[in-house]
């Protein structure tokens, strides 16, 4: 055999390993989704995180070319589904609808499982609903003013209602007694929609309340809206002054909900749901329904997000350590 014929046969071997090397790569590394994505959410079907789940998921199923399932495991205040989504494989199939919720507990709840910011990657903030301060309409109140000046005339009359301990309609309440220099006391309940009621029904002086979840009920002249948490007026409600118009600097409280994926999900992962969030959300017909919802639609980046998680961990963090709420 000659020298040309041998180098020409350790050329075509060569390209031969070389082209067999690309094509395990290629296989090995298939591009992301190539299957069905669940997203796990902690409260029960019907409710408006589940809801916001389903209708951003929708989109997502739309923007990737696969099925994404919404999970539903309520419980413990969103802390089990927290827990296995904390858990899970972190390769992009198995994502997490986070809410308020991981914020506030990780200052109320002892010895958790999981760790918000340690155990997920922010990928981006969907949705946020602010709270409205609702009295019932017998109480001699109409504004802000009033009901400082009533509570401190009347100490321990006032009683604010909550969805249940620990949960943001609860420290909202504390941070109002913390920032004001009022007493009222705590009445929680299993729900928002039977803390509502006794609102409305006289059994307890008021509440914080979702604007999604009362907006009707006060266009119905069924409570009295005094302030809104939010550093805006809603569109729905443009009479009502927010705190902040009343002096309350950053009294802010909103029922926010947002995509997380477990910690060493991969970069690139990340980036092709940010990226598919951001199309989405950059839709006027998209915003439009989510704010018909009674939903403001954000859409933030990853890096924002994170932000955003950690200043709201920090602010529920001191008005529990202050009010000494422990669960």
């Amino acid at each position: 055999m000659t020298n040309a014929i041998k180098r020409t046969r350790r050329a075509l071997l060569g390209a031969l390993v070389l082209t067999t090397g690309f094509g395990v790569t290629s296989f090995a590394q298939a591009k992301y989704p190539d299957k069905p994505i669940k997203v796990i959410v902690g409260f029960a079907a019907g409710g408006p995180t589940d809801i916001v789940a389903r209708f951003v998921g929708a989109r997502l199923e739309k923007a990737l070319g696969q099925p994404v399932i919404v999970e539903n495991k309520p419980g413990g205040g969103s802390n089990i589904a927290s827990a296995e989504a904390a858990r899970a494989k972190p390769d992009g199939y198995t994502l997490f609808l986070g809410t308020i919720a991981n914020a506030t507990n990780m200052s109320v709840y002892k010895n958790l499982s999981y760790d918000t910011e340690r155990d997920f990657i922010p990928i981006s903030q969907l949705v946020s609903s602010p709270s409205v301060l609702v009295v019932n309409n017998d109480l001699p109140v109409k504004n802000l003013a009033e009901l400082i000046a009533y509570a401190k005339a009347n100490p321990g009359k006032l009683s604010y209602a909550s969805s249940g301990a620990g949960g943001s309609p609860h420290l909202a309440g504390e941070m109002l007694k913390q920032r004001a220099g009022i007493d009222a006391l705590h009445i929680p309940y299993k729900g928002a929609a039977p803390a509502m009621n006794d609102v409305m029904g006289g059994t307890v002086s008021m509440g914080f309340k979702t604007a999604s979840g009362v907006t009707s009920t006060i266009q119905a002249g069924r409570l009295r809206p005094i302030a809104i948490a939010s550093s805006k007026r809603l569109p729905q409600l443009p009479d009502v002054p927010t705190l902040e118009e009343l002096g309350f600097k950053d009294f802010e409280v909103s029922s926010w909900s947002g995509l997380f994926a477990p910690k060493g999900t991969p970069p690139e992962i990340i980036n092709t749901l940010s990226k598919a969030i951001t199309e989405i959300f950059s839709s006027p017909d998209v915003r439009k329904q989510l704010e018909g919802m009674g939903a403001i639609p954000v859409g933030s980046t990853p890096d924002e997000f994170k932000k955003y998680v950690r200043s709201e961990i920090e602010k529920w963090r001191v008005v529990a350590k202050t009010a000494k709420i422990e669960l």
